[in-house]
């Protein structure tokens, strides 16, 4: 445990491990503190590799780290978007809050902001052996503005590519810069401002140490 507690330096990606341990400590205890070490850990295991190795090693730990908890049940709000901090914190997430953290770390492992989407879809799901669509969050990785991409989701262990997952009927999707609609290659004008839950998550992540 103290390893973990000795964590203080800012990380290459714009994260700041001594303020992010100091907030899991004060807030959720020592077993926030040991993750937000594992995590550092698996940052560093794979700050000089592949893309597609970055995406598994990020995808794997929250995906591991993580209980699916629907908002209401957890924040005891209808929809609540957390920080990776709190997501930590709390063991547990929605999918937005799944891709949220995958977002941001892969961002701090230099993964560029123009590869990554958080993308909401229509989600084709069996509740008691009945097909249900249901709106979901996953997480997108383009290696170029134009080709397929690959889908991070909390609900399979796999990074496939979209052809992979005819379950998922994109929507929309959306990152720091802009927003797109459909599959579209070209984003929409002032999108932004249609998007004020994700504006307040980021200036939460950004006062917990990570930019």
């Amino acid at each position: 445990m103290l390893g973990f507690c000795c964590v203080a330096y800012l990380y290459a990606g714009g994260v700041q491990f001594n303020r992010l341990t100091e907030l899991a400590k004060q807030r959720y205890g020592d077993h926030a503190v040991q993750s937000i070490g594992e995590l550092n850990q698996a940052l560093n295991r794979v700050s000089n590799a592949s893309d597609e190795e970055k995406l598994i090693a990020i995808n794997g730990f929250f995906n591991r780290k993580l209980e699916f908890v629907d908002d209401l049940n957890l924040w005891k709000q209808s929809d609540y978007w957390a920080t990776p901090l709190e997501s930590i914190g709390m063991q547990a997430g929605d999918c937005e809050d799944f891709s949220i953290a995958k977002y941001v770390f892969l961002k701090a492992l230099n993964i560029s902001n123009e590869k990554l989407r958080l993308t909401y879809v229509r989600a084709q799901l069996y509740d008691q052996d009945v097909k249900v669509v249901k709106a979901h969050m996953v997480l997108s990785y383009y290696r170029t503005p134009t080709s397929e991409p690959l889908i991070l989701d909390n609900l399979i262990p796999d990074i496939l590519p979209a052809s992979q997952r005819p379950d998922l009927n994109p929507i929309f999707s959306f990152n720091d810069k802009g927003l797109w609609v459909g599959g579209s290659t070209q984003p929409k004008a002032s999108s932004q401002q249609h998007l004020s839950k994700w504006r307040d998550v980021l200036l939460r992540i950004r006062a917990d140490g990570i930019e």
